[in-house]
Order: structure tokens, then sequence, then C-alpha cells
């Protein structure tokens, strides 16, 4: 792609021309930006600091237990997209690099087929549960198979999590709820655990993946009546029950892996009753000492509470002002991290874009980069999860889209997929997030920096204008930036990398666009 015209120089003139073109292969460009219009500062200080990156990740419902089972050749080619950290001959990236892969347990809806209630195939899930009562580890066969290529291109860090206990348990004997009544029972909650534990035990012995985390309940605020998927709501008592339940079956098996809740359905859920009494106030339920659902004594639990982000995006200053008040809800327990852990664009987001109709383009790239962006610099999430990684539909809730189709078909990428991976693929675990502001003042031109373990800097700028903008970066005192790298996700672009010299420290952010600088210190 012919972008490289679109960037110039950064840090002050240190990045020369013969240092930036001996890199085996990638691409050269060289430009040099007129200094024309207002110039964009934006000041980084490595010094000050604020939370730890976790991960990024994706979740395998529901299309991987299909998509695992497609010809080698394509199933490697989503895998790649999805998990790779390589770089091919050309300096192109083949992947977002996620750090952590989610793994739906499911219910055991796929079995009962029509009977389950759940209309759509694709969205039934098998169980590990044979039909004698006993395991079958051979099921699940394709989320098994992605499970696998995760580890194999170097994820490091995975997380289980059903989205209704087995059916065997439930109270009406399917994998979604009734006139949204919790479809569990307190009798069950010790069964419920012991099988989330036993296939944690199992996948471990049968690929040797261990789950670092669990997640137990998803979304316990919805009723999940309608037979759209497999789901039950719970209240933060029987939450708090099954936790305990949960903690103990995982240490009697001796397993090292973490109990993360509450995967809220809103944020607001989180901090506030919002419009579930009983089932929100999540952060002092859990997390408050005196409280009765208290959990965070037990060994196991990780101190973090996760919520997913839906209906909270727009207007840009709604999305600020709640993700405030969950900082400052999460700030106010000690030690306490906050993890969003499921997100794709759902409803109309008050005018914005909407979740229906399938769109591979910047649009819903650039409204992606702006959600991340929240997340990690304003409500300070320390992880961030997608939902469904490979997607059959029309809709907006995909990375990757195949064909509706069980054994083979074409898929293909979506800038949503590079808008991610403008974080993922360069804001490694373990990076902290520093100090950053941008002297537009608007939210059309965001920007987040991260220092990496091994030093690296990594700023994203998400330029929402149709404007192009000139940047110029200002680092801290005292330290020596040296070499940078730039990659853009655009119309034109993939994560596409991009090559710049000169002597005036600036550079161009082209409109409706998204760049990532990683800047060796």
């Amino acid at each position: 792609m012919q972008n490289s015209q679109h960037l110039g120089t950064l840090f002050l003139g240190l990045l020369m021309a013969t240092s930036m073109g001996c890199n085996g292969g990638e691409p050269v460009t060289e430009t040099v930006v007129p200094a024309t219009g207002q110039t964009v500062t934006i000041r980084i200080d490595p010094s000050k600091k604020y939370q730890t990156i976790r991960n990024f990740g994706g979740s395998d419902a529901w299309a991987c237990q299909f998509a695992g089972n497609w010809p080698l050749a394509k199933k490697n080619g989503i895998a790649d997209l999805l998990f790779s950290t390589d770089t091919l001959a050309d300096g192109h990236l083949k992947g977002i690099g996620l750090s952590l892969w989610r793994f739906n347990a499911g219910g055991g809806t796929a079995e009962q087929g029509d009977a389950s209630g759940i209309r759509d195939e694709w969205r039934r899930a098998e169980s590990f549960f044979a039909a004698d009562g006993g395991y079958d580890w051979n099921k699940q066969a394709g989320q098994m198979w992605f499970l696998n290529a995760a580890k194999e291109r170097g994820v490091k860090e995975f997380l289980l999590f059903p989205n209704t206990p087995p059916v065997q348990f439930t109270t009406n004997g399917k994998g979604f709820a009734t006139n949204g009544q919790p479809n569990l029972a307190s009798q069950q909650f010790d069964k419920f655990a012991g099988y989330l534990a036993d296939v944690i035990d199992g996948v471990r012995k049968k690929t040797g993946i261990t789950f670092q985390y669990v997640s137990p309940a998803n979304e316990p605020q919805w009723d999940w009546s309608d037979g759209g998927q497999e789901g039950t709501p719970y209240f933060n008592n029987q939450l708090a029950a099954i936790t305990r339940s949960l903690s103990a079956a995982l240490l009697k098996k001796n397993l090292s892996t973490q109990i993360n809740i509450a995967e809220a359905g809103q944020i607001e859920y989180l901090y506030s009753e919002h419009n579930r009494p009983g089932r929100a106030s999540q952060i002092s339920a859990f997390f408050d000492k005196n409280s009765a659902d208290y959990i965070g004594n037990l060994s196991n639990v990780i101190p973090a509470i996760s919520g997913h982000s839906y209906f909270t995006n727009a207007p840009y200053k709604t999305a600020v002002e709640k993700r405030k008040q969950l900082a400052n809800g999460v700030a106010a327990v000690p030690g306490l991290e906050y993890w969003q852990t499921e997100y794709c664009i759902l409803g109309d987001n008050e005018g914005e874009i909407k979740g229906e109709g399938r769109d591979l383009g910047i649009t819903s790239g650039l409204f992606i980069a702006r959600v991340i962006h929240s997340d990690l610099a304003i409500a300070n999430a320390t992880s961030w999860h997608w939902w469904l990684s490979v997607s059959p539909y029309d809709y907006k809730d995909g990375l990757v889209y195949i064909d509706m189709n069980k054994t083979d078909g074409n898929f293909q990428s979506s800038k949503m997929l590079w808008a991610l991976g403008n974080f993922s693929r360069f804001v490694r675990p373990g990076a902290r997030r520093v100090e950053a502001s941008s002297s537009l003042g608007t939210d059309g031109l965001l920007v987040s920096s991260y220092q990496n373990t091994n030093n690296e800097l990594v700023t994203v700028i998400v330029n929402s204008d149709s404007e192009e903008r000139e940047v110029q970066l200002s680092i801290g005192s005292g330290l020596k930036p040296g070499a940078a790298k730039a990659y853009e996700t655009s119309a034109q672009s993939d994560l596409e990398p991009v090559k710049f010299s000169g002597s005036e420290g600036k550079f161009l952010v082209k409109g409706r666009s998204i760049v990532t600088v990683v800047n060796k210190m």
C-alpha cells in the first residue's frame, strides 16, 4: 500500500534514513513533510506510570467449533491472523498477536440439537460430558484445535468460561433460562464447580495447556430466556456461592487456575445498582470486606473485576464519564484491577454506528480503536478482550469473518482485527501505560502510550477526523529515544509498516487512521 508518503519523521530528528533502511527486506519510503498548518504536540512522560497491561484476548465462541475442522491451510490462516507475532520478509505483519485466548466450555446444547430450544445451530455448544455420564476429551474438537494453535503461536495465557452450566445440572434441562430466573439450583453449585475443575484438569492432561483463569458466569444481569444462545442470570449471592465452591474444587485438584469475576453485561453494573438490583454494584458486593458476598479473601480469586463495554461508548463524552466512574469505583478497593473481557459493536450507539451489517472497513475499525483507548486510558483496564474472534454473521461482531459452512469456505480479515492489532501486536504483557497527552484538545485525535518490559515505547494515535494531522512527539527529559518504526491501519492499509525520515521531528497522521509508533529506548 502506498501510504508511506503520509509520514515524516519522529523524535526531534533522531531518526536517520540510514538507520531506517537496514532492517532486512522491509519497504522504505523517505519523505520530508512540509511544515504547514498547526502542529499537534503529543507529550509523553514515561516517568508517570499507570496500570500494568496483562493481555489482549479474544474468544472462540461460537464459530471455532466448525472453523477448527476446516482444511488445515485455511484454519492455519485464520489462526495466524489472530495469534501470530511473525513479520514477513517484506515487513508486513502476519497477525495481531493476541496474548490471551478465551475457551468456551459449552453446556451440551449441541448434543440436544433442535430440542435444545436454541434456534441457531452455530450458537449451540458441546460439553465434555460423554453419553454415559463420564468425560470425553475428544469433544469440542474444533475449539481444541484453535486452543493448540494459539499455544503454538506463542500465546501463553488462557481463560475458560461457560455461558451456562451443563444442561445435566440446569433447572429446566436447557442451556438457557426460563422467565429470567437463574437456571441453577443451589444444590447443583458444587457439581457445576466440580465440572469446571474437571474440565480444566482434563484439558491440561490432553493438551499440556493450563487455563490461568476461569470465569464461572457470563453477563449475569441479562435474562437469557429467548433461546438465542446459551446463558443464565445469577444474583450476586448465587455467584458468590458458586465462586466459593469453585475455589474449593480447584484447590482440591491442586490447580493453579485463578477465578475472575464478574463478566458484567455493562460497566454500570460494576459500580452502581443501575437497573438490576441484587445483580449489580459488583465491586462492593464481591470485594468489600463488609459485604455478605465478599470473596476477595479466597486465595485463588484474582483481585480483578471484569465487565463488558457494551452500550456505553457514544457519544464519546458519555463513554469518558462512565469510565471515570468505573475507575473511581475500582480505585476505592486497594489492589483491585479492572478487566474489559468482552466487546463487539452492538445496538445503534446513539446513532454513531449500528451493530447490524457486516463492515470490513475503517469506520468500524476506528470505532473499536476509540473504545479500546477509552477502556485503557480512562477506565485503566489491565486486560482487553474481544467477543467473536471468528464470525459467520452479517454483523459487526467479528475480527475474522468466515462463510457459514461447517467444513470449508472462505475467510477474510476486518479493519476491526487490525485496529485491535494496533494495540495487541505491540503493547505486550507486562507493559505499563504512561502519561500521554495531545495539544489538539479534542477527541478527534486520541493518544495513549505504553512502555514494554524491554523498554520499547509504544504510542497509539487514533485520528477519527477526516483531516490529516501534522504531529510531533515530545518525550520526557532524560530519555534517549532511538530508531522508531510505525504501523498504520486505514482504509488503504492493514497495520502496514511505514518508513520515514527527515529532520524536523514532525510527521503526518492520515485522516481516519490509526498509527502505532514503536520507539527503541
